[in-house]
């Protein structure tokens, strides 16, 4: 059952659409659901950013395709500005590109827009929590993408070179797969603050930036 965050306090969304008609349906039924605050709408990436940066949201629900400043844009900027935000491309394309794009930019997720309400919401709460959320779509596109390029879709950006330990591959074999610490915790006989230290050295050592990278690299290098 969907409940409120442990804490008490709401995830405070913003929704950028630059299709008004989809804007405001998604900010309501959002509105509605138990542990959601929708704090402003956007109609484009740079107000999508403007918006961000004046009302600090807990997670940003970004089109891929607006006018100006597209969504990829506006959500790498929101990363380099608001590191704690999380942003999820929700959209009507699937395209691999954008999928790819998406990804390099920091996004923790990409749905499609046909997602019932109550799904969207706890795709929200989720990435709150750091959980990535992916339709099975964007996973098959992404899948594509890592077939045809075996280097990497990231290839460019270099590794730091230090080996793991056989306990970091199987906490980094399980963050591919979506667990969150607490599931990691539990699966490995580990307390969560071991977890998150561990993950901190797998970040440190591939030089990643967060668990959907991290996620990536496993796929990339066949350790699932």
């Amino acid at each position: 059952m969907d409940t409120v965050p442990v804490d008490g306090v709401a995830v405070r969304v913003l929704v950028a659409d630059d299709q008004q008609l989809i804007r405001d349906g998604i900010a309501s039924l959002l509105g509605i659901q138990p542990g959601i605050t929708v704090v402003g709408t956007a109609s484009d990436g740079a107000e999508a950013v403007a918006k961000a940066l004046a009302l600090a949201p807990d997670v940003i629900l970004m089109d891929v395709r607006m006018p100006g400043t597209d969504g990829v844009l506006a959500a790498d900027e929101v990363r380099r500005e608001l590191p704690a935000c999380r942003v999820i491309m929700l959209t009507t394309f699937d395209d691999e590109d954008y999928v790819v794009r998406a990804l390099r930019a920091g996004a923790v997720g990409y749905l499609l827009k046909d997602l019932p309400a109550a799904e969207l919401a706890s795709a929200v709460r989720m990435a709150h929590a750091g959980v990535a959320q992916f339709g099975a779509q964007a996973v098959g596109r992404l899948a594509s993408a890592l077939a045809r390029h075996p280097a990497g879709v990231d290839a460019e950006r270099g590794v730091a070179g230090q080996p793991l330990t056989a306990r970091e591959v199987d906490v980094l074999r399980l963050i591919a797969h979506g667990a969150t610490n607490r599931e990691i915790a539990t699966r490995l006989y580990l307390s969560e603050g071991t977890v998150k230290n561990h993950i901190s050295r797998i970040l440190t050592r591939l030089a990643l930036r967060d668990r959907t990278q991290a996620a990536i690299y496993a796929r990339d290098h066949g350790l699932l």
